[in-house]
């Protein structure tokens, strides 16, 4: 990072003179950014729908509820990937053979095909781009007190920790995931939970989007490693 970079880094941080300014243009640009995708991309998800309606009975969108922006509650929209009444069926980890998973689901989730859909949460400003990911509400009350910051911010459709964990359900395997996750995948996903409240900034939201570019671009190779 350059000497110019880093007085802008501080400048636009979450306790900088910049932050009300920087805030209120990254919704700005969530919302241009959103409904430009959901036009630029409205056939992909025509289509997906079509794939998951065809898929089974059940509906096209997951609406499971997520904790948001200061804790409070909200119904996010994702590609069904599941069975019907899944969470009735297991925890709300997703093991990387999981029975629940439909043919189409493993593909779209393979891929993040599944995320798509919350492009109309960042419109309806529950989530940002750029953010922590949005959690179940057993995990957030289970944050201590340092923790709890992470809800001080909103949700986002990307971090640090979903480039890390990008193959999630390949790192779960299929044995024990809930306390699997629970142990080893949720502290050091807290971890850069916090990282990203206490430095966010312009360009760390840049500098996470293009990770999550790249990765995306090598989810194929990652898969099969």
């Amino acid at each position: 990072m350059s000497g110019e970079q880093a007085t802008n880094k501080a400048w636009d941080g979450p306790d900088g003179p910049r932050a009300p300014f920087r805030l209120a243009m990254k919704r700005v640009m969530d919302v241009t950014l959103a409904a430009t995708a959901l036009v630029l991309f409205s056939p992909l998800l025509l289509l997906v729908a079509w794939m998951v309606k065809r898929s089974g009975p059940g509906p096209v969108f997951y609406r499971g509820v997520r904790a948001g922006f200061h804790g409070k509650p909200f119904r996010i929209f994702k590609f069904r990937t599941m069975v019907t009444d899944a969470e009735r069926l297991g925890g709300p980890s997703t093991a990387h053979n999981d029975p629940r998973l439909t043919k189409v689901g493993r593909i779209l989730r393979k891929y993040k095909l599944d995320e798509l859909p919350q492009l109309l949460n960042i419109l309806k400003g529950e989530m940002s781009f750029v953010g922590p990911r949005p959690q179940v509400e057993k995990y957030t009350k289970l944050y201590n007190d340092k923790e709890k910051i992470i809800l001080s911010v909103r949700p986002g459709l990307a971090d640090y920790a979903s480039i890390k964990f990008v193959n999630l359900d390949k790192i779960l395997g299929d044995e024990k995931v809930d306390e699997k996750y629970l142990k080893e995948i949720e502290p050091e996903k807290n971890r850069l939970r916090l990282k990203y409240v206490k430095e966010q900034s312009f360009w760390i939201d840049m500098k996470i989007i293009a990770k999550t570019i790249v990765t995306l671009l090598r989810i194929k190779s990652l898969w099969n490693m």
